[in-house]
């Protein structure tokens, strides 16, 4: 069993594992990991920024930007979800499950994400504790992927976009949830540079949908002929 799935608050690692998929057909359950998945969002992103700060001591910011955006997206994530045994470990309703939710990548990355911060509550609030894991992980993407990857973040193409057309801040996304099932949600979001709507976009998750927005607004701007 991978390091990550070792707790001393087996209720704790349970509730990580659980969807709301689970808890609706399960109500005397417990909560969902929604609340530990935000928690191990934020985590992920420090970790990974402070990782290509020390390990890169000459790649710029730009560079690190986009290289930690690759590192955390929700198909990598998915793959380190995978990586650690937490696949078929996902406490997942029926419905989710008769419709591959085991291969999900939204399910796999945001489980993941929610482990990562039940982890750091189970070590006493220790990043410490969790960093070498999570680093273990970071390492074993290979750099082309990397390049690659972070060559094509939509986001960060976007942003470098609108601030070499003069904009005063960086673009801001508003993105809410339309519906969809618990297994399967669909969100909707609209990306702003200065006020002024650039882009529009749907996903099966937040960040999905902001990375459909910050692809239309590029759209948008060929048109125009501003690229």
């Amino acid at each position: 069993m991978h390091k990550l799935l070792m707790f001393n608050d087996e209720k704790l690692l349970r509730r990580s594992l659980t969807h709301r998929s689970y808890i609706n057909e399960n109500p005397g359950e417990g909560g969902d990991n929604e609340r530990l998945e935000f928690l191990g969002d934020a985590i992920l992103n420090f970790i990974s920024g402070e990782y290509l700060y020390r390990v890169h001591p000459e790649m710029g910011e730009d560079e690190m930007t986009r290289r930690r955006a690759a590192l955390v997206d929700e198909k990598q994530l998915a793959r380190f979800a995978i990586e650690v045994g937490l696949d078929f470990r996902m406490r997942l309703g029926q419905g989710a499950i008769r419709e591959g939710g085991y291969q999900n990548p939204n399910l796999l990355s945001s489980t993941f994400e929610a482990v990562i911060g039940a982890y750091y509550l189970d070590n006493k609030r220790d990043i410490e504790a969790l960093r070498p894991l999570v680093e273990q992980l970071f390492d074993s993407v290979p750099e082309g992927v990397m390049v690659v990857r972070s060559n094509i973040d939509s986001k960060n193409k976007f942003q470098e976009l609108a601030q070499a057309n003069g904009a005063k801040a960086p673009p801001k996304y508003v993105t809410e949830k339309l519906g969809g099932a618990d297994h399967a949600p669909e969100f909707f979001s609209r990306v702003y540079v200065d006020d002024k709507l650039y882009g529009e976009g749907k996903g099966r998750s937040k960040k999905d949908a902001e990375k459909q927005a910050a692809e239309d607004a590029i759209a948008k701007l060929k048109k125009r002929g501003l690229l």
